[in-house]
């Protein structure tokens, strides 16, 4: 008799992982608050000199939005629901780390002001040893034990085609901003540095980079991190846009093209978040249902190459007689 082979078992998030998307959900919210309470403070409370103020509260929006992303993911027990947000955020780091190593003369690293020159170094070293971290672990994470899970819902079609559409938008547009700073940062629809320039790039590559890994995963219950975070950086961005919207050029298609954007990731992101409960996977996020939906799953196929082996015996049976 065949016996039924043992059930994959569900790779799950590991300690060190779920604890560093924790404390890097930590930082951002730190960072977010210090460019949006002291949005025009930035000589004094942040790593370098921020302006127009506008683009400051653009980071902070940015930074902020990033929360949910991580938190979501961290509170996760199924590696494949909580991968999405990982890749991006490396990537994100490391640009910003490339982009602070670029523009080192404008860091308040010499700062009379001892709250900038610590808030300069304390960059620097979080820049410099996350995306360090994030490797490592992410290293023993994807050498954990186990599998993934069967997919569950995929998005509806015109939300893959949507959602598409936005990741290579934000991807090709940050890559322009980050590695051509003085020639595209003239069509961003307010003032731009370099430096700037190249730390909104860095954000739009990390979200754009997201955004085609959700598209890839195809399954709802994979990508309610970036769901969080299409969701925050919505709302965040726009009231960015409200507080300082005299520096914007209005005048310009970009600003236009920009607040379409931004309303246009806002459904995609609620409609993930708070889709109907009758749409949710099966397994949800539970690895036990998993595994039992696994094992089901296994016994069934079991009993079905049984019951065609029993077939097979009858009709041999047969013609021999």
């Amino acid at each position: 008799m065949t016996e039924p082979e043992p059930a994959p078992v569900v790779r799950p998030v590991i300690a060190p992982m779920r604890w560093l998307l924790y404390a890097a959900s930590t930082l951002v919210f730190l960072a977010g608050l210090q460019l949006t309470v002291f949005t025009e403070q930035t000589n004094t409370y942040f790593a370098w000199t921020i302006s127009p103020p506008l683009t400051a509260a653009f980071l902070g929006a940015a930074y902020w939005a990033a929360v949910p992303v991580e938190v979501i993911a961290a509170r996760q027990t199924i590696w494949a629901k909580a991968r999405v947000a990982v890749p991006a955020i490396w990537l994100f780091t490391t640009l910003t780390l490339v982009a602070t190593l670029l523009h080192f003369g404008k860091f308040h690293f010499s700062s009379a002001i001892a709250s900038a020159q610590g808030a300069a170094w304390f960059w620097l070293a979080i820049y410099a040893g996350v995306p360090v971290v994030m490797l490592l672990i992410g290293w023993l994470q994807i050498h954990a034990p186990g599998s993934d899970p069967p997919r569950g819902s995929p998005a509806a079609t015109w939300m893959r085609a949507l959602v598409l559409g936005q990741g290579a938008g934000m991807l090709a547009f940050g890559v322009g901003l980050f590695v051509l700073p003085d020639f595209v940062g003239p069509v961003w629809p307010w003032a731009l540095t370099e430096l700037t320039a190249r730390a909104t790039g860095a954000w739009l590559i990390g979200i754009g980079f997201a955004a085609l890994h959700a598209n890839r995963e195809n399954d709802i219950s994979r990508i309610q991190p970036l769901a969080g975070g299409y969701t925050a950086f919505a709302v965040l961005e726009l009231i960015a846009i409200a507080r300082y919207s005299g520096n914007v050029n209005w005048s310009a298609p970009a600003a236009w093209v920009y607040l379409a954007f931004l309303f246009s990731i806002l459904p995609v992101g609620l409609l993930t978040l708070f889709r109907p409960a009758g749409s949710r996977s099966v397994e949800r996020d539970d690895p036990g249902r998993v595994q039992s939906f696994i094992i089901r799953r296994h016994v069934r196929r079991f009993r079905g190459n049984k019951e065609a082996t029993g077939w097979r015996r009858t009709r041999r049976n047969q013609h021999r007689r």
